[in-house]
């Protein structure tokens, strides 16, 4: 879907791909739905149109009533600053007295307002309630700075052509908007299925498991490997699928980190950090629960 998280949807369907080929096999087929927004999403997966979002988002209103379920985060999006550099514009700390573009009435305008306050900073509230409008006052630098979520920020900046390279994405994490593949918790199976597919896709990158490697990873003497890529035997009958369910899916799309690099990161038109997407051992968040 597109909407105030911007456009990933190479990113979803990546993910897509990797849950169709988990558990069709290699040949796998499936339907993509596109929405505009994550209401109609929801709205479409809870009546069955479709029977699995690629990234909701993980938070209380979307997780008490308990229709849906979340798997662990497949992309820490979050609200940051997108800066101009060529008004001087480096750290947040430079907004003092600076106008900053922000969607008045949402979740990122009461967001900005809290962050700047504990920040201490003295800003020039500069609220807009058309997208184009806000994005063109970055632009013609009427403001120094525009807050949103990042994957929106990146998405925004692509429109920006030639001048792309002024606009910078400051690291400051206002408030987070972590994304997750959605389900339906009518079927526990198919719940089981979706976790383990994040976790056999992180699990992947955390071995060094990759798309073009794959192959030949299956003949290795790691254990964690082994149950992962079905050599060791017996490990896909827990969700009713093949032994090589997870060595399917990465020869499909790869792993984790290659799925990210390659629609989200230095190998896209996003151009976004890994950031709090890279794996725990490289100072992120993600990290595989152990198959054992």
């Amino acid at each position: 879907m597109a909407d105030a998280h911007g456009n990933h949807s190479l990113f979803d369907l990546d993910i897509c791909k990797a849950i169709a080929v988990a558990v069709l096999g290699p040949g796998a087929k499936f339907t993509a739905v596109p929405y505009r927004a994550e209401t109609d999403a929801l709205k479409g997966l809870g009546t069955g149109q479709i029977d699995v979002l690629a990234t909701g988002s993980l938070n209380y209103l979307n997780t008490a009533p308990g229709i849906f379920g979340f798997s662990a985060p497949v992309f820490y999006d979050y609200q940051g600053l997108m800066v101009n550099k060529a008004l001087g514009i480096h750290s947040v700390q430079d907004l003092a007295n600076k106008k900053t573009c922000f969607l008045v009435g949402t979740e990122i305008e009461y967001g900005l307002d809290a962050f700047m306050k504990r920040q201490a900073i003295k800003w020039l509230p500069f609220p807009f309630s058309e997208e184009g409008e806000m994005e063109a006052a970055l632009v013609t630098r009427n403001c120094a700075a525009v807050s949103a979520d990042v994957s929106q920020l990146a998405y925004e900046r692509i429109a920006f052509r030639g001048v792309a390279r002024d606009f910078e994405i400051l690291p400051e994490v206002i408030a987070k908007d972590p994304l997750a593949i959605t389900y339906r918790t009518d079927d526990l199976q198919w719940g089981a299925i979706i976790n383990w597919v994040v976790n056999g896709l992180v699990q992947a990158e955390e071995s060094g498991v990759t798309q073009t490697n794959v192959a030949a990873m299956q003949g290795s003497d790691d254990p964690a490997i082994q149950r992962l890529l079905g050599s060791h035997r017996g490990y896909g009958q827990y969700l009713g699928l093949e032994d090589a369910w997870a060595a399917h899916m990465i020869g499909a799309v790869g792993n984790y980190g290659e799925i990210f690099e390659r629609d989200l990161g230095a190998g896209s038109v996003m151009r976004l950090e890994r950031g709090k997407n890279n794996l725990a051992t490289h100072g992120g968040l993600m990290v595989a629960t152990p198959m054992r």
